[in-house]
């Protein structure tokens, strides 16, 4: 039987109108990503464009339809051939699709599967964006081959997603997995962006180890390789720490035992086979996920010690492929 052929993938492979496709897109403050998979995870094509700020917040999904609906024209694609459009957002989802606020985007209470599917005619599933990059990377990323799988993004915050026997585990109201607010220090004296103090991302995101590192640089007179550095970054905390810098792998100890902490108290909550650390601090690498184990393992029950610690693969767009999975879930 002929087939059509209707474009070429990233891997100059032909792809057929025969074969299911479905759109992943991640919406974020300054980008909108979508990406076009087959139904084997395979990522055929991907684009961006800039996140709109007009309109109350509404054009972003209008501009995402506009574009969803321009690349089915442009590749000739068949409806029937559309498995569906999955969504990542950066906020709670209920699994009804309703959002109460997603105030990075300026939109307000709205059901976003039922705006988006009368925006494209098409099936639509929406998730949050943490969740989603969890699904990613558990689908086709660091978390492959694990059916119950935790996610932790170390970047500007400390983000997470849970995924149990292979779906995300959302919570009543979209809003579980935030990782990054389990309290591991009580005695933290500086107050958290969420309003608590002593949490896990004060300590493990990129801008929680610098605040760590200038607090050592302050309290000690220790020589250290940070002190010649202008801007110090986590990079920088990592880079020094893997060049035998005493003070900088105290740093690096210190974040870890905080981040082990708060692994222990997930899986004794959750019981994941493997924990994937993402996020711009995960390229760091083995220095992370080797302190980061000798910790867990310190603080975890002897039925929990041992768990598999993997990075992340996917990079930017786990985004697009965990929403892709939304619809093929």
């Amino acid at each position: 039987m002929n087939k059509e052929i209707r474009g070429i993938n990233s891997k100059g492979k032909a792809v057929y109108n025969m074969e299911q496709v479905c759109f992943g897109i991640d919406v974020g403050g300054t980008a909108v990503k979508v990406g076009l998979f087959n139904t084997e995870g395979e990522l055929l094509n991907k684009w961006d464009f800039a996140t709109k700020r007009t309109g109350e917040g509404k054009d972003i999904l209008r501009d995402a339809a506009d574009f969803i609906k321009e690349k089915i024209t442009e590749l000739n694609l068949k409806k029937e051939a559309i498995a569906g459009v999955g969504v990542g957002v950066p906020g709670p989802v209920m699994d009804n699709g309703e959002v109460q606020e997603l105030p990075n985007l300026g939109l307000g209470h709205f059901n976003i599967e039922e705006e988006m599917r009368s925006l494209t005619g098409l099936k639509v599933k929406a998730g949050n964006d943490a969740n989603v990059a969890a699904l990613g990377e558990y689908w086709m990323g660091g978390g492959k081959g694990y059916r119950n799988v935790v996610l932790l993004t170390l970047g500007t915050g400390v983000g997470g997603g849970i995924i149990l026997n292979g779906s995300v585990l959302a919570g009543s109201k979209g809003a579980a997995g935030e990782v990054g607010h389990i309290l591991v220090n009580e005695k933290e004296e500086n107050t958290c962006g969420c309003g608590k103090k002593g949490c896990l991302e004060q300590y493990a995101s990129a801008t929680g180890i610098v605040r760590l590192a200038k607090r050592y640089l302050n309290d000690s007179s220790k020589a250290s390789s940070l002190r010649n550095i202008p801007e110090i970054s986590a990079k920088s905390v990592f880079d020094c720490a893997k060049n035998g810098d005493e003070l900088s792998m105290e740093v690096v100890e210190k974040a870890c035992y905080y981040l082990g902490i708060a692994m222990a108290h997930i899986a004794q909550v959750v019981d994941p086979e493997a924990f994937v650390i993402g996020g711009g601090v995960s390229k760091a690498g083995e220095i992370l996920t080797e302190t980061v184990k000798k910790y867990y393992n310190a603080n975890v029950m002897d039925a929990l010690k041992n768990k598999e610690f993997r990075l992340a693969t996917l990079g930017n767009d786990a985004g697009i492929y965990g929403a892709a999975k939304l619809i093929l879930a």
